[in-house]
């Protein structure tokens, strides 16, 4: 059998046109002999569709749309991910489905069994899981299908399971010789070569091919990577390209061996989330360019280097706003990543704005020393000139705050926090320089100063962030801990940090939730960002 894996982005809500590409793809396949094409979950309507999906009106609009890929599978089986409504009268209205079809019918639907909900899932919110799984027959296999979750509870894998009940065994058990997952897997590091190792063991346990067909593409925070493979037994034979689309077509019965399309380093698989969830964003939101405050440091460096690979050059303006504590050396470094980068270049001098504040508030500060407060008003007059160029050219302000600061709140509420994608608010301070060195591997992109001189926000004269916070090496150490790993304080100071040091971080990262809580949106790249996927309470006395 000829298996094509249709490894598409798809825009959520966008049910007209992601049918379009449905049908395309399609007869691409058919054009090259497959007998089976793969799409991946909720491939009609989008993933994560969220809220979208309590409008009556989208899901009638997604059964029109299936019922146009089902008119188009003359010679060819398809599978494709929908909404299905629940009729049984019982539970919640909705099913997550996948449908396979062929000829111009339905052969069989299979409803989502295991929901998630848990970190960035909320699928319980709006789905019933499966009542039953059944396996269906096509051409000379019987497949088991499956959709995403439901292979993720095999007992011989996880040490701790999360449902009673594993699908695959259950297909497995009605004979199944071939299993296909359609999933929407969102990106973390670390987790393409994850999904491998749990198909694996499935596959060390069924003895069976295994087919799995992964979105690609960003929608908001989550970023899909696509890495869709074709699994014989315990053996990979065929992988998707990650971070693209692809039509790859496999044939069962021909297995060839694994090529290593994935053998990336992890900074060049955060940088390629980085770009595709990026562009995503600006063309999915109809954006058109991008606007980046430059300061000479190497986070508006990284921030800009990926926005040209995700945009073009010609679409990316660089903003530079000295103040009267900007070193000539960081105006310098931004005008020569400008000159690397081939991208647009405004100058604004904020002093004679900061001076106009100073002399407004000299009367009610009358008495008391300068102190953060100053500090923070030359960000806010940044974020300000930034969203006024914003509004008058249209253009998507991208702010430039790492995790590590945004963790500790060392950035300005309504200042450098201003913007409407966070590029690199889940990518800690120490991973920003691998990235930058990354980058640079070929060519100097980023001015080489960048990257080596001390980190500075620039707000009072000879600031560096180490006046503030402790070395970025050992606080990125407690932050992962805390964060990802969610250790205890005790936990921390046992792996060997200093219990002063850990007391005052865990501190700063709790009391300053209310930042973060109305920071823009970020891009996903490690198993714990802030947003949605990691709720905590803002007015709330656990420390």
């Amino acid at each position: 059998m000829r298996i094509a894996l249709g490894q598409i982005n798809t825009r959520v809500g966008d049910l007209a046109r992601n049918t379009e590409k449905i049908l395309d793809w399609i007869g691409r396949a058919r054009g090259q002999q497959a007998d089976l094409i793969v799409f991946p979950e909720l491939t009609i309507v989008g993933y994560p569709p969220e809220d979208l999906v309590e409008r009556e009106a989208l899901i009638r609009r997604n059964l029109v749309e299936l019922d146009r890929v089902r008119q188009a599978s003359s010679g060819i089986g398809v599978i494709c991910g929908f909404v299905s409504p629940n009729e049984t009268g019982q539970g919640r209205k909705l099913f997550n489905s996948a449908a396979l079809m062929e000829n111009g019918r339905v052969i069989g639907i299979q409803h989502k069994s295991l929901l998630p909900n848990y970190d960035v899932f909320d699928e319980v919110r709006h789905f019933e899981p499966a009542g039953e799984k059944h396996v269906f027959r096509f051409r000379d296999r019987t497949i088991g299908l499956s959709i995403c979750e439901d292979t993720w509870n095999d007992k011989d894998f996880w040490k701790r399971r999360l449902y009673p009940s594993d699908p695959i065994e259950t297909l497995a058990g009605q004979g199944a010789d071939l299993m296909i997952n359609i999933s929407a897997s969102p990106f973390h590091t670390g987790k393409p070569e994850f999904r491998v190792e749990m198909f694996r063991s499935m596959g060390r346990k069924f003895r069976v091919p295994s087919v799995f067909v992964n979105l690609v593409g960003g929608n908001d925070s989550l970023v899909f990577d696509g890495s869709s493979f074709v699994m014989d037994g315990e053996k990979v034979t065929a992988r998707c390209r990650q971070f693209d689309e692809e039509l790859l077509v496999v044939d069962l019965e021909r297995p060839s061996e694994d090529d290593g399309l994935w053998s990336r380093s992890e900074e060049e698989q955060i940088y390629r989330a980085l770009v595709l969830g990026l562009g995503d964003y600006v063309r999915k939101c109809g954006f058109e360019s991008a606007l980046i405050g430059l300061s000479g440091g190497i986070d508006s460096a990284v921030v800009a280097a990926v926005a040209v690979e995700a945009m073009g050059a010609a679409q990316v303006t660089g903003v530079a706003m000295p103040s009267p504590y900007s070193s000539d050396h960081s105006l310098a470094d931004a005008r020569r990543l400008v000159s690397n980068l081939g991208i647009r270049y405004m100058e604004i001098p904020i002093e004679p704005v900061f001076e106009a504040y100073l002399q407004t508030l000299e009367e009610p500060f009358k008495g008391r020393q300068p102190d953060i407060t100053e500090e923070n008003i030359q960000a806010r007059i940044r974020g300000n000139l930034l969203m006024a160029l914003s509004n008058k050219f249209g253009s998507l302000v991208l702010s430039t705050g790492n995790k590590s600061e945004l963790a500790v709140g060392y950035c300005t509420i309504y200042g450098d926090m201003a913007g409407g994608l966070a590029v690199i608010s889940d990518v800690p301070k120490t991973t920003v320089y691998r990235l930058a060195r990354w980058i640079n591997r070929e060519r100097e992109i980023i001015p080489g100063r960048t990257i080596t001189k001390p980190p500075s926000a620039e707000l009072r004269p000879n600031q560096k962030d180490q006046d503030s916070l402790p070395p970025y090496e050992v606080l990125d150490g407690i932050l992962q801990l805390y964060i990802e790993e969610l250790k205890e304080e005790d936990e921390i100071v046992r792996a060997g940090y200093e219990p002063a040091i850990v007391r005052s971080v865990l501190k700063l990262v709790d009391r300053n939730e209310y930042k973060r809580r109305q920071a823009a949106p970020g891009l996903r790249v490690t198993t714990k960002a802030f947003g949605f996927g990691r709720r905590i309470p803002i007015a709330q006395g656990w420390r």
